[in-house]
């Protein structure tokens, strides 16, 4: 799956076309390496965002297609949530 539509449908990132910009500015990082919007992402990955002051690091728990509201926290383990 492409990583701007795993941070939306997981509810990382609430619209794709922001998870692109993002992706597009060279904010997200995939195992250490910046990210493009269309990278594919798998079940175990390490995920980094840096949006303006808050960096959020987690790892890819679960890759599906479609995923209710109430079950999107499963696909990803937070590792870190910091707001500064």
């Amino acid at each position: 799956m492409r990583l701007d539509k795993f941070l939306k449908v997981s509810r990382v990132i609430k619209r794709r076309t922001l998870a692109k910009e993002i992706c597009d500015r060279g904010q997200v990082e995939v195992n250490g390496r910046t990210a493009k919007a269309g990278t594919e992402i798998k079940p175990g990955d390490m995920v980094r965002i840096n949006f303006g002051g808050r960096k959020i690091v987690f790892e890819i728990a679960a890759v599906r297609e479609n995923v209710p509201a109430k079950l999107a926290a499963e696909l990803y383990k937070m590792i870190e949530d910091n707001a500064t």
